[in-house]
C-alpha cells in the first residue's frame, strides 16, 4: 500500500486507472470502515481510501479538536487487510491551501432536516469535502455506509445533480454482537454507557416491529421511541419515521400501502452523541 500526502502524488499513482474505487473516511478505522473497503475492492480497482478530519463539517461546539487521529494504527490495519492500494492522507494545508469560500449548498428539504436541523452546516461541510475529494481521486466508484443514511442520500443526490460520473454503493451498517452500530465515537463511551448504548438500536427495532404489525400512527410511534430512551436517561434529538426515497414524512396512505420506510434516531448518552437507523 502506498501512503501519499499530496494531491500531486495521488494523481501520479492513479494515472491511467479506469475504474478507481474510493472510500473517504476521517480515520480512527474500525471494522465498519474496513468492510467498506472490501466492498470497494469488489466493485473497482485500484482501491483508494482517504483519511482526513474535515473541519468544515464540525460545528463550533463539536469535537473537532478531540476527534481521534490514529494514522499510524490506521495504516497498520490497512496493511494487514491488503484491500487498499493507495491511502491519501492530506494535511489541512493540502486540502485548504486558501480559505474554502466556495461551498456546496444542500437543498433545505434534505439538508436541513434530521441531522441538518441539529447540526447546522454539517451537510454543507460534508458535501464540500466529498466534492473536493472526488476531484482529487476521480473515482468511478465510491462506497459509503448506510449508518450515515442521510449523508448517503445527500451524496447520491449531489452526484446526480452535478452529473458527477461516480457510482455510489451503499454498505449495510456493521454492528457489534449486541446491536450497537460501529462508530469512531463509541470509544468515548464509559463502560456503563457502552452497555446501555444498544438501547438506541432496540428502540428503532421496536418502531419497525410496530409498523410491521400494522401500527399506522407515526407520531405516536415516534413519541413512544423518544420516551423509551428518555426514561433510560438519554437526551434524544430525534426518532423519526421517514420515506426511504426522500426522507420526507410518510402519509397515512403511504404507510398503509407499504411505502419503503426508514426509522432514524439520534440521541446523546452522557457526552457521546450516537446515530443509527433501520430500514423497514
Amino acid at each position: 500500500m502506498k501512503v501519499v500526502h499530496s494531491i500531486e502524488e495521488l494523481r501520479d499513482q492513479l494515472r491511467g486507472q479506469l475504474r478507481t474505487a474510493f472510500v473517504p473516511t476521517m480515520g480512527n478505522l474500525h471494522e465498519g470502515h474496513l468492510s467498506l473497503m472490501r466492498m470497494a475492492r469488489q466493485q473497482g480497482d485500484p482501491v483508494v481510501a482517504s483519511i482526513f478530519v474535515n473541519r468544515l463539517q464540525f460545528g463550533p461546539n463539536e469535537d473537532f479538536d478531540q476527534y481521534p487521529r490514529t494514522l499510524k494504527d490506521d495504516i497498520a490495519k490497512l496493511e494487514e487487510r491488503r484491500d487498499v492500494y493507495v491511502l491519501f492522507a492530506p494535511s489541512e494545508k493540502e486540502m485548504f491551501p486558501e480559505p474554502q469560500s466556495y461551498r456546496v449548498q444542500t437543498p433545505d428539504s434534505l439538508g436541513d432536516i434530521l441531522e441538518g436541523e441539529f447540526r447546522p452546516g454539517f451537510f454543507q461541510g460534508v458535501t464540500t469535502i466529498v466534492l473536493k475529494l472526488f476531484s482529487c481521486v476521480e473515482p468511478k466508484v465510491a462506497v459509503f455506509g448506510k449508518k450515515d443514511y442521510q449523508q448517503l442520500m445527500i451524496v447520491r443526490s449531489m452526484c446526480r445533480q452535478f452529473q458527477i460520473p461516480v457510482e455510489i454503493y451503499a454498505h449495510e451498517t456493521v454492528r457489534e454482537a449486541n446491536g450497537l452500530a460501529l462508530s469512531s465515537r463509541n470509544r468515548y463511551l464509559s463502560e456503563n454507557e457502552y452497555k446501555e448504548a444498544p438501547q438506541l438500536y432496540a428502540a428503532l427495532n421496536e418502531v419497525k416491529n410496530q409498523i410491521l404489525a400494522g401500527e399506522l400512527e407515526r407520531e405516536q410511534l415516534e413519541y413512544a421511541a423518544r420516551k423509551q430512551l428518555a426514561d433510560r436517561g438519554w437526551d434524544v434529538d430525534y426518532m423519526a419515521l421517514r420515506k426511504q426515497s426522500d426522507l420526507q414524512v410518510p402519509s397515512l396512505d403511504e404507510i398503509k400501502n407499504n411505502e419503503p420506510l426508514v426509522v432514524l434516531g439520534a440521541a446523546r448518552l452522557g457526552a457521546t452523541r450516537l446515530i443509527d437507523n433501520l430500514e423497514i
